[in-house]
């Protein structure tokens, strides 16, 4: 099974000025990913399978199975005909919450939400964030663009999203991607929490659009500031305005665009 970086695949057809030629692109893997609790799968996504642990913990955490990680008490990685299997031993109490809420996902690569039973689980409420940081625009600018050079897959393929942590501390402090925005997420929520790292003490950035499912593992995970290359959604800017979110879009060189929580931001930030 490939650990998720990409491949070589030459191909006839490339339109050069004018002209066709051959040529070698890079393309990332994606592999079908089941997440099981007590050997029951709950999900099964289309993810790059690399990170793997990272997405097992973050997943769980977003997903409300877990409390912490500490809840989970194995996890295997098990190569399976087809993909992989995160197998993951939880509590007989959270494996009970589990099935009683009757969730089955099977995520597309572009779908965070696929197989929701109801439109109550598709729009659970999102919790209210902490007090959180001030940040300033130079440092909304700076977390925007420390995600394009530590973009490896993504350079090599234009092919993946990628969800990045930065403090102003340290930089960029982590940074996980994927071929699904949401996994790439909660790769990066299952970084932070197996280092003990809060995410209110730091700028969340996304290289994708921000949809309602982002917004709702964001504010999970305990972000206060989150920061996209591209604009929310207006479902999302409601709902990161119910959260108390610091929500900021169309993060490029020239500034970026201010949704909600703008109290978290110097003077100026908006622009």
């Amino acid at each position: 099974m490939s650990s998720g970086l990409p491949w070589s695949v030459s191909f006839k057809g490339a339109a050069w000025r004018g002209r066709w030629v051959e040529s070698q692109r890079e393309l990332p893997e994606e592999a079908a990913v089941a997440l099981t609790y007590n050997r029951v799968t709950h999900a099964v996504m289309m993810a790059t399978a690399a990170d793997l642990h990272d997405f097992a913990v973050g997943f769980s955490l977003s997903e409300g199975v877990i409390g912490s990680p500490p809840d989970i008490e194995d996890l295997a990685i098990v190569p399976v005909e087809g993909g992989m299997e995160l197998r993951m031993w939880i509590p007989v109490a959270l494996m009970t919450a589990l099935e009683t809420r009757r969730r089955r996902l099977a995520g597309a690569t572009g779908c965070g939400m696929c197989g929701l039973e109801s439109l109550a689980e598709a729009l659970r409420p999102v919790p209210r964030v902490g007090a959180g940081r001030v940040f300033s625009p130079a440092e909304i600018m700076a977390a925007a663009a420390s995600l394009a050079p530590a973009q490896v897959l993504g350079r090599a393929t234009r092919a993946v999203h990628a969800a990045g942590f930065w403090r102003p501390e340290d930089g960029l402090w982590a940074l996980r991607e994927d071929v699904g925005r949401h996994n790439a997420l909660d790769k990066l929520y299952g970084s932070l929490a197996a280092a003990g790292m809060a995410a209110a003490e730091g700028v969340v950035v996304l290289t994708s659009r921000i949809s309602i499912e982002l917004v709702q593992k964001a504010t999970r995970m305990g972000a206060c500031v989150v920061v996209g290359v591209s604009a929310p959604t207006a479902l999302a800017v409601r709902a990161a305005t119910e959260a108390g979110l610091t929500l900021v879009g169309v993060a490029r060189e020239d500034g970026f665009e201010v949704f909600c929580g703008e109290e978290r931001l110097g003077k100026g930030s908006a622009r």
